[in-house]
């Protein structure tokens, strides 16, 4: 068997009992729904963080760009960093009030959260 050959039936799946894993059908669709139709909750947290303060943005569905861009308008905002993990954004320091004005403005639908 020549190397070319060899290389091409390494990649072939004699048998999947739940299809192809890598198609694109199987991927979870992320629903980017306009910021009104959200329901967002903003949260303060120290939480595993060694006793550091941290705003938390849940809620979202949007794409991933979208909420890098919403992440970068909230950091300067706030003038503190922050980021982006599993759809939840993360800004450094308690900033509720700040945060829940910013995404009013926006026109998204949120809510403070806990205590």
């Amino acid at each position: 068997m020549s190397a070319s050959k060899r290389k091409s039936s390494e990649n072939r799946v004699v048998y999947s009992e739940f299809g192809n894993h890598e198609s694109p059908a199987t991927e979870r669709a992320t629903p980017n729904l306009p910021p009104e139709k959200q329901d967002l909750r903003v949260q303060a947290t120290r939480a595993g963080r060694k006793g550091k303060t941290v705003t938390i943005i849940t809620g979202f569905q949007s794409t991933p760009e979208i909420l890098q861009g919403l992440l970068k308008q909230l950091k300067s905002q706030c003038g503190t960093g922050g980021t982006l993990k599993d759809n939840t954004i993360e800004i450094q320091g308690e900033h509720k009030q700040k945060i829940l004005e910013l995404l009013k403005q926006k026109g998204y639908k949120a809510k403070i959260s806990g205590g």
